[in-house]
């Protein structure tokens, strides 16, 4: 799968980590939709942080489509909604 983190660049990240990352997703939508701005941070930098652990940099000059979208490390809650699916921002 390919990732890009908005203003960052892109990763391939294996399809066996989705359940990890899909823990802190489910996390993230829960702060969000409580609107607890610390810990939509918080969750929001260990759900980045865990892809680019993950995940295998793509060189920049690398145009291959992305298949998950993240936004920013200091993106708003409003930004993160206006990204949201209906399951999160990785499918489940």
């Amino acid at each position: 799968m390919i990732v890009r983190i908005m203003g960052e660049g892109q990763l391939r990240l294996a399809d066996s980590h989705l359940a990890e990352l899909n823990k802190l997703d489910d996390e993230l939508l829960a702060e969000m939709e409580s609107g607890d701005g610390p810990g939509f941070r918080r969750t929001l930098h260990a759900l980045l942080g865990k892809v680019r652990e993950l995940g295998e940099p793509l060189p920049d000059d690398s145009l291959e489509p992305s298949e998950l979208i993240l936004p920013t490390s200091d993106a708003t809650l409003e930004d993160v909604r206006a990204l949201l699916r209906d399951d999160g921002l990785i499918p489940g």
